[in-house]
């Protein structure tokens, strides 16, 4: 097993509810490395259980320059990306261990299965969902985006998919989605932030995502689940672009207030 040349890398806090699961199907790779961010549940201990995992502990840059550091912790140049609500089925792994390894320019890419409450979730967006996750850190690695970071496939490289799925817990509860709404468009406001829009646009911005998401992606041929998933969607877009938006507005009342207290009041003769 410890011919295998390739690292696992996942960055994680407070994933205890779904880390396990995540490691055990990673047991037979030599290495996995847990970056973790802060835990402060039972995450430590969890991957503390397992002896093929290396844990380092360190700053949170965003997850594409995150994703990133902790790649460059591995042992292994192979990489072989999963996030902590995410597990290796045993077809995957079997295929992953069988492959030559010998060209660093190829980029692997697997088929995640989105799970919400325990269920799988064929259309909305999150049907065909081919990702590259597995490859050589010396030839490409993740974008330097603070949110919705992707593996580049640089040009002289080729993708391979590789069959057996990737599958993915993306959603226990409803509650979920409210809160990584919250975390992502936090980290778009600290880092890069997209391009400040008028009041009435952000408003139809976030109508199309949910008419694009809903009718177009085929989110209402999932049920109720489409319908949440659509409306988070619009929910996430309204977000992105309004707290920019507040800020810049607070920024300017809060000047004007000041500006209105610097000027002398006016006195009669």
């Amino acid at each position: 097993m410890s011919s295998i040349p390739i690292s696992a890398v996942i960055i994680v806090k407070n994933a205890e509810q779904t880390l396990g699961p995540t490691l055990a199907s990673l047991e037979d790779l030599p290495e996995v490395v847990l970056y973790d961010n802060g835990s402060e549940d039972q995450t430590l201990e969890i991957a503390g259980s397992f002896s093929n995992v290396v844990v380092h502990t360190g700053e949170f840059f965003g997850f594409g320059p995150t994703k990133n550091h902790a790649a460059a912790l591995a042992t292994n140049d192979w990489v072989l990306s999963v996030d902590a609500d995410e597990a290796v089925t045993s077809e995957l792994m079997k295929n992953i261990l069988s492959l030559d390894l010998t060209d660093p320019q190829i980029v692997y890419t697997i088929h995640r299965h989105n799970y919400f409450m325990g269920k799988h979730v064929r259309f909305s967006g999150w049907g065909k969902d081919w990702l590259p996750r597995l490859y050589h850190r010396n030839t490409t690695g993740y974008t330097e985006a603070m949110v919705h970071e992707n593996v580049l496939v640089p040009g002289g490289s080729r993708e391979v998919r590789l069959q057996g799925e990737l599958s993915h817990d993306a959603v226990r509860e409803i509650g979920d989605f409210l809160v990584k709404i919250n975390r992502y468009t936090e980290i778009r406001r600290r880092g890069q932030q997209k391009r400040r829009l008028s009041a009435p646009m952000i408003v139809l911005r976030s109508l199309w995502t949910f008419v694009h998401t809903y009718l177009l992606r085929g989110a209402f041929l999932d049920g109720w689940r489409g319908l949440v998933i659509a409306v988070s969607n619009a929910n996430g877009v309204f977000f992105k672009y309004l707290k920019p938006y507040a800020d810049i507005r607070i920024a300017k009342e809060q000047s004007q207030q000041e500006h209105s207290q610097e000027e002398p009041s006016g006195t009669g003769p």
